[in-house]
């Protein structure tokens, strides 16, 4: 499980250095393989160990493609999914198009989210996580059945 928020800095050439806390569980995973594409809701990025993101890649493809709404999350996760080793180092290269989509700059939070992570300009994630608690604490606020049944 990957949890936890990291902040961290993207270097001039747009390498991110994994955390070492969660470097060991990556190789073990997935030998440094790792994916990373777009959240299409969100001006994020997630990243996938390989192993995890090859099972979401076949239920993706499995999808009928005359309906619009699956032709159009296959286009966007898998047309702007690129394959990333992470070096000895352990730092990975994000590519110029993928730190755009995000806005990523120098400063950035990287979020476990269990099997994956996403990756946020920091400011961004600021932002987010502000206008999430608000809605949280909200006691209006619509709660799925599944939300409604869980126990904290």
């Amino acid at each position: 499980m990957f949890l936890g928020v990291t902040s961290l800095n993207l270097d001039a050439k747009g390498r991110l250095q994994i955390p070492a806390k969660h470097r060991e569980r990556l190789r073990d995973a997935s030998g440094s393989r790792l994916i990373i594409t777009i959240d299409p809701r969100e001006k994020c990025l997630w990243l996938y160990p390989e192993s995890e993101w090859r099972e979401i890649e076949r239920k993706l493809a499995k999808l009928p493609t005359m309906k619009g709404s699956n032709q159009m999350l296959q286009r966007l996760l898998l047309g702007h999914a690129q394959e990333v080793d992470m070096d000895s180092q352990g730092r990975i290269l994000v590519s110029a198009e993928l730190r755009d989509y995000a806005g990523l700059g120098k400063r950035i939070s990287m979020v476990g989210e269990g099997h994956k992570f996403e990756i946020w300009s920091e400011e961004s994630w600021t932002a987010k996580r502000e206008e999430w608690l608000k809605q949280a604490s909200d006691s209006d606020s619509d709660l799925s059945e599944e939300l409604q049944n869980l126990v904290l």
